[in-house]
C-alpha cells in the first residue's frame, strides 16, 4: 500500500534461531495508539510444521534480560515478551496499542527447535518473508508515517534544500565574482564553498533518500551512503581550513615571520602535525559510520568512536581558542581584535557543537537525540558558516585592517614580493 516506517524483508532462519536463541529481525520505536505489525508469508505449510512465532520485547526488558544475573534459560527469555504472534496464515497484523509515549521494541523470530540442542531438526527450510514495522500519523493512520526517532527529518531536509537554493540564487554571482577577483581571500574562499557545497549535498541526498522512504519504508540506501561521504569530506575540508588559518598550516606555504601571529612555521613537523590531525578525525568519522547504520550524518555516540571525535573536536577547540586568546589579549587595534574575536566564534562553533549537542541530547528520550544532534549540528555549522564568509567577504572590513598594518595582517598569502604586500 505504500506505506511510510520501517519494511524488512528477508527469512526466517531456525538455525540462525537456535544460534542465537531467538533470531533478531529488527527494532522499531513504536508510539500511539494503532502502531502495526504487518507480516506477509507465503511457506505456510513449513511455519505451521515448525510452530514458528514472532516475539515482541520492549528494549528496556531486553535489555534487563540480558544483563540479568538470574541466568534465564531460552524458554523463560521468550516467555518474558511482551507480545507474541503465531505465524499460521498468510498475511499477520498485530496492533500496538496503548503505548504512552514512544518506545523501541525488538522483534525476534523463534520456533520449536530454537531452543533444542539438536542441531539436524533445525535444518528446516526457511520462511521468506516481509515485515512492516508502521506508526499512526495524527489522525491515527498506521500506514503514513516515519519511525518516532526519524519523524520531522523528512521535512527538516526538505526546508534545508530550499533554503540552500534560495541562498545559491541570491549570492552565488557575487560570491563567484568575489572568488574570481583572487587576492589574499582567493583560496581561502574557495576551500570554505567547496565544503560548503559539499554540506549542500549531503542534504539533497539526505533529502532524496527520505523522499523515496517515505514511500516505501525502505529507501534508497546508495544515497544515505553518498550523504554520509559528501558530509565526512565537508567535515575534512573545514578541519583543513580552520587548521592552516589558526595554526599556521598555510594554504601556500610561506616563511616563518615574527610579525604574523596566526602563521605557524611550516616545517615538517608543523605539516606533519596537521596532517595527522585530519587523517585521525578521517579515520575516526569512517569507523563511526560502519558502527552506526542510522540514516543521516550525525549521532549521539554510543560508541568508541564516537566518543574519541567528541574528545579531538574538544581538544582543537580548546587548543586553537586558547590560541586565538593570546593574540586578542595583546592586540592593540579594536579592529583587528574585533576580526579575532569573531574569527574564533566561527571555529568554536564549529568544533564544539557536536560535543555540546551530544551532552544536551543526554536530557531527550532515546528516540529524540539523534534528531537533536543531527539537526542541531547542522544548523550550528550553517551559522559557523555564515560567520565566517561574512568576515571573510568583508572587503571593507578587510583592507581597513590591511591599511593600518599588512604584515600583521591574518590569513595574509605572499606572492613572493616580500616587499610588496596585498
Amino acid at each position: 500500500p505504500g506505506s511510510q516506517g520501517k519494511t524488512l524483508r528477508g527469512s526466517f532462519s531456525s538455525a540462525a534461531a537456535r544460534d542465537a536463541q531467538g533470531q533478531s529481525i529488527g527494532h522499531f520505536e513504536f508510539h500511539g495508539d494503532h502502531a502495526l505489525l504487518c507480516v506477509r508469508i507465503n511457506n505456510i505449510a513449513v511455519a505451521v510444521g515448525k510452530e514458528a512465532k514472532l516475539y515482541l520485547f520492549q528494549a528496556q526488558e531486553w535489555l534487563k534480560l540480558q544483563e540479568s544475573s538470574h541466568g534465564y534459560s531460552c524458554g523463560e527469555k521468550l516467555s518474558k515478551a511482551q507480545l507474541t504472534m503465531t505465524m499460521n496464515q498468510t498475511e499477520h497484523n498485530l496492533t500496538v496499542s496503548q503505548i504512552p509515549y514512544p518506545q523501541a521494541w525488538h522483534v525476534f523470530y523463534a520456533d520449536k527447535y530454537t531452543c533444542q540442542d539438536d542441531n539436524e531438526n533445525s535444518q528446516a527450510e526457511d520462511i521468506p518473508f516481509e515485515m512492516m514495522l508502521l506508526n499512526p500519523d495524527a489522525e491515527g493512520n498506521p500506514f503514513d508515517h516515519f519511525s518516532a526517532g526519524e519523524s520531522g527529518l523528512h521535512e527538516f531536509f526538505f526546508l534545508l534544500v530550499l533554503v540552500y537554493f534560495v541562498l545559491a540564487c541570491i549570492y552565488a554571482q557575487s560570491l563567484w565574482q568575489a572568488i574570481k577577483k583572487g587576492g589574499p581571500m582567493h583560496v581561502i574562499l574557495k576551500v570554505l564553498t567547496t565544503a560548503l557545497l559539499l554540506q549542500a549535498a549531503s542534504a539533497l541526498a539526505n533529502y532524496i533518500h527520505f523522499s523515496s522512504y517515505s514511500k516505501d519504508g525502505i529507501g534508497i540506501p546508495f544515497m544515505g551512503t553518498l550523504a554520509e561521504f559528501f558530509d565526512i569530506a565537508s567535515q575534512i575540508q573545514m578541519l583543513y581550513l580552520l587548521l592552516s588559518l589558526c595554526m599556521g598550516w598555510t594554504i601556500v606555504r610561506m616563511k616563518k615571520s615574527q610579525s604574523r601571529p596566526l602563521q605557524w612555521d611550516s616545517t615538517p613537523a608543523s605539516t606533519g602535525i596537521a596532517v595527522f590531525i585530519v587523517i585521525t578525525q578521517s579515520i575516526l568519522l569512517l569507523w563511526e559510520q560502519f558502527e552506526d547504520t542510522s540514516p543521516h550524518s550525525y549521532h549521539s555516540h554510543h560508541n568508541l568512536a564516537g566518543i574519541l571525535l567528541i574528545i579531538l573536536r574538544i581538544c582543537l577547540a580548546l587548543s586553537l581558542g586558547c590560541g586565538l586568546y593570546q593574540i586578542i589579549t595583546v592586540e592593540r587595534s579594536t579592529l583587528k581584535r574585533e576580526f579575532y574575536i569573531t574569527f574564533a566564534k566561527g571555529c568554536i562553533l564549529w568544533f564544539l557543537c557536536h560535543p555540546g549537542l551530544a551532552c544536551i541530547s543526554v536530557i531527550f528520550s532515546d528516540y529524540q537525540r539523534d534528531k537533536v544532534v543531527t539537526i542541531g549540528v547542522i544548523l550550528c555549522q550553517s551559522v559557523s558558516m555564515v560567520i565566517l564568509y561574512r568576515l571573510f567577504l568583508s572587503h571593507s572590513l578587510y583592507w581597513e585592517v590591511s591599511s593600518l598594518s599588512s604584515v600583521t595582517l591574518p590569513l595574509t598569502i605572499s606572492s613572493g614580493h616580500k616587499s610588496r604586500p596585498h
